[in-house]
């Protein structure tokens, strides 16, 4: 619906509700994806680096936080997180931008949601260094 801003209370409450909930780790995901959206990375990297610690081994987290890192500047931290997003996920999720895009339509169908997250999210993939194709 484009309104992604509404989502951080949502997943904090599910956090204060269920702090010892074992997926976690993609509450805190989700939060830092939604300050990905809205360039706030300063707070995606921590709440990504917070997924990160409590999900090792979500490639998707480690794809967005070389996203955020890439989006800073810092390029071998990016580079890092985007290989081992590749070592996790195997032939099991995308690995150029290209893929990355293709599965994401339904998800990030709302126009406002997608012109955000081919700015942000793609943007910061390229300059970790992923692959078009």
């Amino acid at each position: 619906m484009g309104r992604c801003g509404e989502a951080i209370p949502l997943e904090e409450q599910a956090i204060r509700l269920s702090p010892r909930d074992s997926d976690i780790g993609l509450w805190y995901f989700r939060i830092g994806q939604v300050h990905l959206l809205q360039s706030r990375i300063d707070e995606t990297t921590a709440w990504l680096e917070k997924a990160r610690s409590a999900s090792p081994t979500l490639a998707l987290v480690h794809r967005w936080l070389a996203s955020a890192y890439a989006l800073k500047g810092e390029t071998e931290r990016a580079a890092a997180e985007l290989a081992e997003a590749r070592r996790l996920s195997g032939n099991g999720s995308p690995s150029s931008i290209a893929q990355a895009k293709a599965p994401n339509a339904r998800n990030f169908a709302a126009p406002v949601i997608r012109a955000l997250y081919e700015a942000t999210y793609i943007v910061g993939l390229r300059k970790a260094g992923a692959p078009e194709l």
